[in-house]
């Protein structure tokens, strides 16, 4: 099953008779507080406009736990997260669509929770809200109570043991920009650098210009180069398993399922015993 779809595949099948659940999970990583600016507002960006009948689901509140020793978005208690897509209308019979401002991190993230815990058929808005060309509404659907049960499964995800130990015996890779894995500088979290072992693969080379992702054979050629092919190991982590979730996101475009730190840098670093590597050298 694809893991992506285009706004025009979107537009049929919302005109179809089986038209898939909406979510609208706009959201944007920002420091604007520390500069004293407003921080961004995705709900009041869905009240100015979202696709018809999509439903906002907020991350840092219903895709995450309250940030702590686990990282900044710990994974949500999963009963309160099928709670949150039961009343969003999510069932598991019927296809889930999840889109954002265009980034596709948010969005990434809920695709990969949903993922984890059971649902069979859900997907991502490719590049996001900018890529729809059809009407929008400020209309706040009351969506019919959905059936979703979440099963977490035992696959697919990593501690910071397990990510330590999979950079040694697999691939780890690093999402974030290339000058935070370096230690050249970190905005967010208390030290900068990266977990030893681990390759610096930024999310961002995955996509165009647009925001859409690479061709599937553009982004196998890309992780090969990074040691990660089908078949191998892999896990991904960024600041806080997020962006990551994006890079999990390519992978399984590619063809390569891939494991996520959830906790990732901002629990890792958050740990004085643990061992930091700096520069471009993955030790």
């Amino acid at each position: 099953m694809n893991a992506i779809i285009s706004a025009s595949e979107l537009g049929h099948e919302l005109a179809g008779h089986h038209p898939p659940v909406l979510l609208d999970v706009r959201w944007q990583l920002s420091t604007a507080k520390a500069a004293g600016a407003a921080p961004f507002d995705g709900r009041a960006e869905y009240a100015a406009g979202h696709l018809p009948g999509a439903v906002f689901v907020d991350l840092d509140r219903e895709l995450a736990s309250a940030p702590g020793g686990g990282g900044r978005h710990p994974l949500p208690d999963v009963a309160e997260f099928g709670a949150v897509m039961r009343r969003a209308g999510v069932t598991s019979g019927r296809p889930v669509v999840v889109y954002d401002g265009g980034q596709g991190w948010a969005a990434a993230r809920a695709w990969w929770l949903l993922r984890w815990t059971g649902h069979p058929n859900v997907r991502v808005l490719d590049g996001g809200l900018p890529t729809w060309q059809g009407p929008l509404s400020t209309d706040v659907p009351a969506p019919a109570e959905g059936d979703f049960v979440p099963r977490p499964g035992a696959a697919g995800l990593l501690d910071a043991d397990g990510a330590a130990a999979l950079a040694r015996s697999g691939v780890l890779l690093d999402a974030r920009a290339g000058e935070r894995y370096r230690g050249e500088v970190e905005p967010i979290d208390p030290v900068g650098g990266h977990i030893p072992g681990a390759v610096s693969a930024p999310t961002t080379d995955n996509v165009a210009r647009d925001g859409r992702f690479l061709p599937a054979e553009e982004l196998r050629a890309r992780f090969k180069t990074l040691g990660a092919s089908e078949g191998d190991e892999v896990g991904v982590y960024c600041g806080s398993g997020v962006s990551a979730a994006h890079e999990v996101l390519a992978l399984a475009v590619a063809g390569i399922p891939a494991a996520l730190y959830v906790g990732s840098w901002s629990e890792w670093s958050s740990d004085p015993a643990r061992p930091i590597a700096v520069g471009p050298d993955p030790q």
